[in-house]
């Protein structure tokens, strides 16, 4: 079947009681009568505005619909005014037309999610299945899903953004290939490997290799994710540094990472350089040992949003208040601040991922 969109039109049917009455009602809002039938008796209008054909119809024996007129001007269109009723029933509602981002304010909790406990994987998008690591999201400040594709190959995704606050996409196990506005050729994340997609960039997943895994995490939880069905990726240009509402692109490598003592004696970790490409927003670290310190100390932290997962090997933390807490592999957590914690115990082959989100981030 071709695509014969073009000779197409959609028409939304009304009833009516008092066509003259609903037909005053839908040119105040800015319709515009096009057809009138019979013409001694009417009893069909056809209306047209923003896009969008009115069939009002007295013999219509549909129940009255509801209709979203989307503006960012609302006092121009109706008074200000944002729920009407028709005389025919029919509820008109104003929404905003641009998507407006709301990061609500972080309700502070310690969590702890365990791999063991079982949790549902669901069919999220483009077919890919999701495991949720912050079930209550905290208070939709933050969301953190444990993602994967168990067969390989090309991915039904499309070129599409999302308007958020900060986005990260660590690759745990397997690999993808990528491809992002501006930042060159599709490419390899391998495990190990993470990017942060700064607001409204465009990308699109294209390929993954069998049993891919990766760790995203979204700030906030809610956030629109929008098709882009102009553009075609990869761009021409290669814009290393442009900004995206003042982040820009940042592609972290395990291969080029290097480790430096962590705040925690005994520890060393891998900055990803994310804390620069957002200015501030985030910062995300991979954790390992070094040695055992001689005394366990306690710490905290003053970030809003702290949050890890195990990548690999255990960890005994104790959490001031929770007791003692046995992690391993594919556990997550998420610490408020200023809760105080103290590593007891660990395998020679920890490592764990950290990722701090600051207020308003």
């Amino acid at each position: 079947m071709g695509n014969k969109a073009a000779d197409v039109l959609l028409q939304l049917v009304l009833p009516s009681n008092e066509l003259s009455e609903d037909m005053a009602f839908f040119t105040k809002l800015g319709f515009r009568l096009d057809n009138i039938f019979p013409a001694d008796d009417p009893a069909v209008a056809i209306m047209s505005g923003y896009g969008l054909q009115l069939r009002i119809d007295k013999g219509a024996e549909s129940p009255a619909p509801s209709i979203h007129l989307l503006t960012d001007d609302p006092e121009a269109l109706a008074g200000g005014e944002r729920s009407l009723i028709a005389p025919n029933g029919t509820t008109i509602q104003l929404r905003p037309r641009s998507y407006q981002l709301h990061t609500p304010a972080t309700q502070h909790k310690f969590e702890v999610r365990q791999l063991q406990d079982q949790d549902p994987w669901v069919i999220g998008r483009a077919g890919m299945l999701y495991r949720d690591l912050i079930p209550d999201r905290l208070g939709g400040s933050i969301i953190a899903s444990h993602i994967r594709i168990p067969n390989g190959g090309p991915v039904p995704d499309m070129v599409h953004y999302h308007t958020i606050g900060f986005q990260l996409i660590f690759c745990y196990r397997g690999w993808v290939k990528l491809v992002y506005e501006d930042q060159g050729p599709p490419f390899i994340l391998h495990a190990g490997d993470c990017v942060t997609q700064p607001p409204e960039i465009r990308h699109q997943v294209l390929e993954a290799s069998d049993n891919l895994e990766v760790i995203e995490i979204g700030v906030p939880a809610m956030h629109m994710t929008t098709i882009d069905h102009e553009m075609e990726l990869p761009t021409p240009q290669f814009l290393p540094d442009r900004k995206f509402q003042g982040q820009t692109f940042c592609h972290h490598r395990l291969v080029e990472a290097s480790w430096s003592p962590w705040r925690i004696k005994g520890f060393e970790h891998r900055d990803t350089g994310i804390n620069v490409a957002t200015k501030g927003v985030a910062s995300v670290h991979v954790v390992r040992p070094v040695q055992f310190p001689e005394t366990p100390q306690w710490s905290s932290h003053n970030t809003d949003i702290l949050f890890s997962f195990v990548l690999k090997g255990t960890l005994d933390l104790q959490v001031d208040g929770h007791g003692l807490q046995e992690l391993q592999q594919g556990d997550a957590w998420v610490m408020p601040p200023g809760l105080g914690s103290q590593v007891l115990g660990f395998s020679d082959d920890l490592e764990f991922l950290e990722v701090g989100v600051s207020g308003g981030g």
